[in-house]
């Protein structure tokens, strides 16, 4: 039975390392022995003296540099054969019988995993020597502690050996042999040390003494052999090994073991203790420690195997089984179960309904989310209502749209004409919105996978080609629509929007209250005193040029006569009225800017306010009203004084006359170069804009903010809107449909369900690991029932 448990260890060591995965040995924390200690502490002679054979490397520096895991395996005495002995690797398929050829296999096994530059690897060389000449063991070889590089050896040679070292024995089922040389104070010996951080209480430490006929005359070792200088639950043992001198002649080690003997029995201070010291008796004490350490382990192990069993099932069952889908009728229910599975995750993931939702960052359609509300949302309030709209681009597009013609009112043409480019700016973020839903539906399209359609990679790239094709489909529509949607919005430029009519009143006060009034220049022109207005009339503040654009007439010249031939503002607006009833039947969809019945003649008074204010309020749906006309209302050509013009006068009339002059003092409307360099000069930025064209420019720019505004909200909502309908919430209805649709046809079903190749190496390694543990445990089960 105790040669069953040390095999039992050895057979689990094998199949891990012939599975390729040695690392899965340590989740199951196997008993072993672990040899630790310094470089020139004699480990490799203490292995070799119990095995009797010289097979270890040799030499300077650090030549142990990959764990050597070595069992002993004994086999019964049998003179008649010539290779009693021998040994064999588990990367080599070879029977060794020259334990010379077997150091050199190490050293080449060394190299060409390690390495020439003394560098260590942490994968393990398996050795088995069968000897009759030993007992079971299996022991862990570890390179030596070192502290200084020497040669070639890596700069950080020591924190590289220290933590393998430390990585083997933390594990709590190793025990440690920790090898330390009897001539150097106890306490300054490295494995000691090192086995006291894992091991503080000493329960699984072995001290093993090298070196004893070495130590300085009248000196011994005895108290450290008795427990009385550091206890250690196993104690110390004792050898001596052979000197280099011994090795160098290439001396026996039977004559070793012979002159170890003699030396313990003929030392004055180990005779008492011979027989619990030397090679022979540490490798009894090994085998008995690592069969009680199994032994008592067994219960722990099998608890890790019953967990280890569980968890490898579950990871074969993730592999599915090859022959579960050998007919037609296994293929087709298999490849509509993936599908359905495939379009459900799909779904569930833009839904927020997986199983698998992430809690580190957004997922599925929480980032479908935040581009409608946090990406698109900004990039539309990132866009200025008059972006590369200037003052002489707003003036340039007034007067080109009233021609010839002065005009009353701010042009609907040039609002119209100004507004509409605006509009368009919303379209290339519309669109990009669009192209960042499709991208993350891409992506959330390549995330839907799961463990068992991982087997198939054919089905699922073309379950992932089927989903794109139908999202490719869709991006153009959803494209179209929201190019249609900016469309809709600049075809019709709607005025009489409920919410765009009372920003309108509002704008139009504050451009005309933000005008102050302009200073008078040069000498006040003389006023006749028939027609001088009273000095408390409000008139008399205003400047004239801000009356005549409130009143609809130019500004008295300076000789008091007026600038042009105008009718007065009641007759103005009379005939304005009377021609748009008269052509409201052809004025089309648009909505004009002055609406309800002809308004009364413009008169002031302590009442009413000044005549801006009260033209203002009336045209823009303010609550004062025009006074009802008086006895001039007659359509009588009149300016705002009372003084009337011939009806004969041109346009270019005594004012114009007046104040256009040459340089030499002659008027300028005899001088035809003189005025074709003034009509050249007309579109120069360098003209100084009037309180009128201020007032207009104001106007029409606070117009165009409050109307883009109305339209970046209505955008804002639909887009987001359009992109559901037509790309999210389409694919999600139709994605099964199109899967079934392409992909559900019995001729292409072996091809879909091709495996990887790399899950079937998978599959067959897990499987083998899993029939590795259920033999394990059943050997384990054997070994509990038998009496001890």
């Amino acid at each position: 039975m105790d040669g069953d448990l040390i095999k039992l260890v050895n057979k689990l060591q094998d199949t891990f390392h012939n599975l390729g995965a040695p690392d899965v040995g340590g989740e199951l924390d196997m008993p072993q022995l672990v040899v630790v200690g310094s470089q020139s502490a004699g480990k490799s002679s203490v292995l070799e003296t119990i095995v009797g054979r010289d097979f270890l490397p040799r030499g300077q520096g650090i030549v142990t540099r990959r764990p050597l895991v070595l069992q002993l395996i004994h086999t019964p005495a049998d003179s008649g054969a010539p290779d009693a002995e021998w040994a064999s690797f588990l990367h080599v398929d070879k029977r060794f019988t020259d334990f010379d050829e077997i150091r050199k296999e190490i050293e080449a096994e060394t190299f060409r995993v390690a390495g020439q530059n003394k560098g260590i690897s942490k994968l393990p060389i398996n050795l088995k020597i069968y000897s009759p000449n030993v007992l079971d063991l299996t022991l862990v070889d570890l390179p030596g502690l070192t502290k200084i590089p020497v040669g070639d050896q890596p700069s950080d040679i020591e924190r590289q050996i220290r933590n393998l070292v430390t990585d083997y024995i933390s594990k709590p089922n190793s025990v440690i042999l920790s090898v330390s040389a009897a001539n150097v104070d106890l306490a300054n010996s490295d494995s000691l040390k090192l086995a006291r951080t894992v091991d503080p209480q000493g329960r699984r430490t072995i001290g093993v003494l090298t070196k004893l006929d070495l130590m300085d005359a009248g000196t011994n070792a005895l108290d450290i052999l008795m427990g009385r200088v550091y206890a250690l639950k196993l104690g110390f043992i004792g050898v001596v090994n052979r000197s280099q001198q011994d090795i160098n002649v290439n001396k026996p080690l039977t004559d070793a073991l012979k002159h170890e003997d003699e030396f313990f029995r003929n030392h004055p201070a180990y005779r008492n203790v011979a027989h619990k010291n030397g090679t022979r008796y540490l490798a009894r004490t090994l085998n008995q420690v690592l069969l009680n350490h199994i032994r008592d382990k067994l219960p722990d192990m099998k608890a890790r195997l019953n967990t280890l069993m569980g968890q490898t099932q579950q990871e074969l069952n993730s592999f599915g089984d090859a022959a579960s889908f050998g007919d037609a009728n296994q293929q087709s229910s298999l490849i509509l179960r993936l599908m359905t599975q495939f379009a459900r995750d799909f779904t569930s993931s833009i839904d927020g309904t997986s199983n698998a939702i992430s809690t580190k960052e957004l997922s599925g359609g929480a980032r479908i989310y935040y581009i409608f509300n946090d990406v698109f949302g900004h990039a539309l309030e990132s866009i200025e209502p008059a972006q590369n709209l200037d003052t002489q681009d707003i003036r340039t597009a007034i007067r080109n749209s009233t021609g010839p013609r002065p005009s009353l009112f701010v042009p609907e043409v040039a609002f119209d004409l100004l507004v509409k480019p605006q509009i368009q700016l919303l379209e290339a973020p519309s669109q990009r919105c669009v192209e960042l839903v499709y991208e993350e539906l891409v992506k959330i399209c390549h995330n839907c996978t799961s463990t068992e359609l991982q087997r198939f990679p054919r089905l699922h790239a073309q379950l992932i080609d089927v989903v794109s094709d139908l999202l490719r489909e869709r991006l153009g529509p959803t494209s179209e629509y929201t190019e249609s949607l900016i469309a809709i919005q600049t075809a019709y430029i709607n005025t009489n929007h409920p919410e765009f009519v009372a920003r309108s009143a509002v704008a139009a006060r504050d451009a005309s209250q933000s005008q102050a009034p302009r200073p008078r220049r040069g000498p006040e022109p003389p006023r006749p005193s028939s027609t001088e207005p009273d000095s408390n009339s409000p008139m008399d503040e205003e400047d004239p040029t801000a009356d005549a654009l409130i009143n609809g007439t130019r500004p008295l010249s300076r000789d008091g006569g007026a600038a042009g031939n105008h009718r007065s503002v009641s007759a103005t607006l009379h005939d304005r009225a009377r021609t748009q009833g008269g052509s409201s039947a052809n004025a089309g969809p648009r909505h004009s800017q002055a609406r309800g019945p002809p308004p009364p003649p413009l008169n002031t008074g302590p009442a009413g306010g000044t005549a801006k204010e009260t033209f203002l309020n009336y045209f823009f749906g303010g609550q004062g009203s025009f006074p009802q006309a008086g006895p001039q209302a007659s359509g009588s050509p009149v300016i705002s004084s009372g003084r009337e013009l011939p009806q004969e006068s041109s346009s270019l009339d005594r004012a114009t006359l007046l104040h256009s002059r040459t340089t030499d003092g002659s008027p300028a409307a005899f001088d035809m170069k003189s005025l074709s360099k003034h009509i050249e000069a007309l579109p120069n930025e360098g003209h100084s804009p009037s309180m009128r064209e201020e007032m207009e420019t104001t106007l029409i720019r606070s117009l165009i903010a409050s109307y883009f505004g109305i339209v970046r909200q209505n955008i804002q909502d639909l887009v987001p809107k359009a992109i559901m309908h037509f790309l999210v919430n389409y694919t999600c209805q139709h994605v099964q449909n199109r899967l079934v649709t392409a992909m559900y046809k019995p001729e292409l079903f072996t091809q879909l369900l091709h495996e990887d190749e790399t899950i079937v190496s998978e599959r067959n390694r897990v499987k083998a690991l899993l029939d590795a543990y259920k033999e394990a445990f059943k050997t384990l089960s054997e070994v509990s029932i038998k009496p001890s």
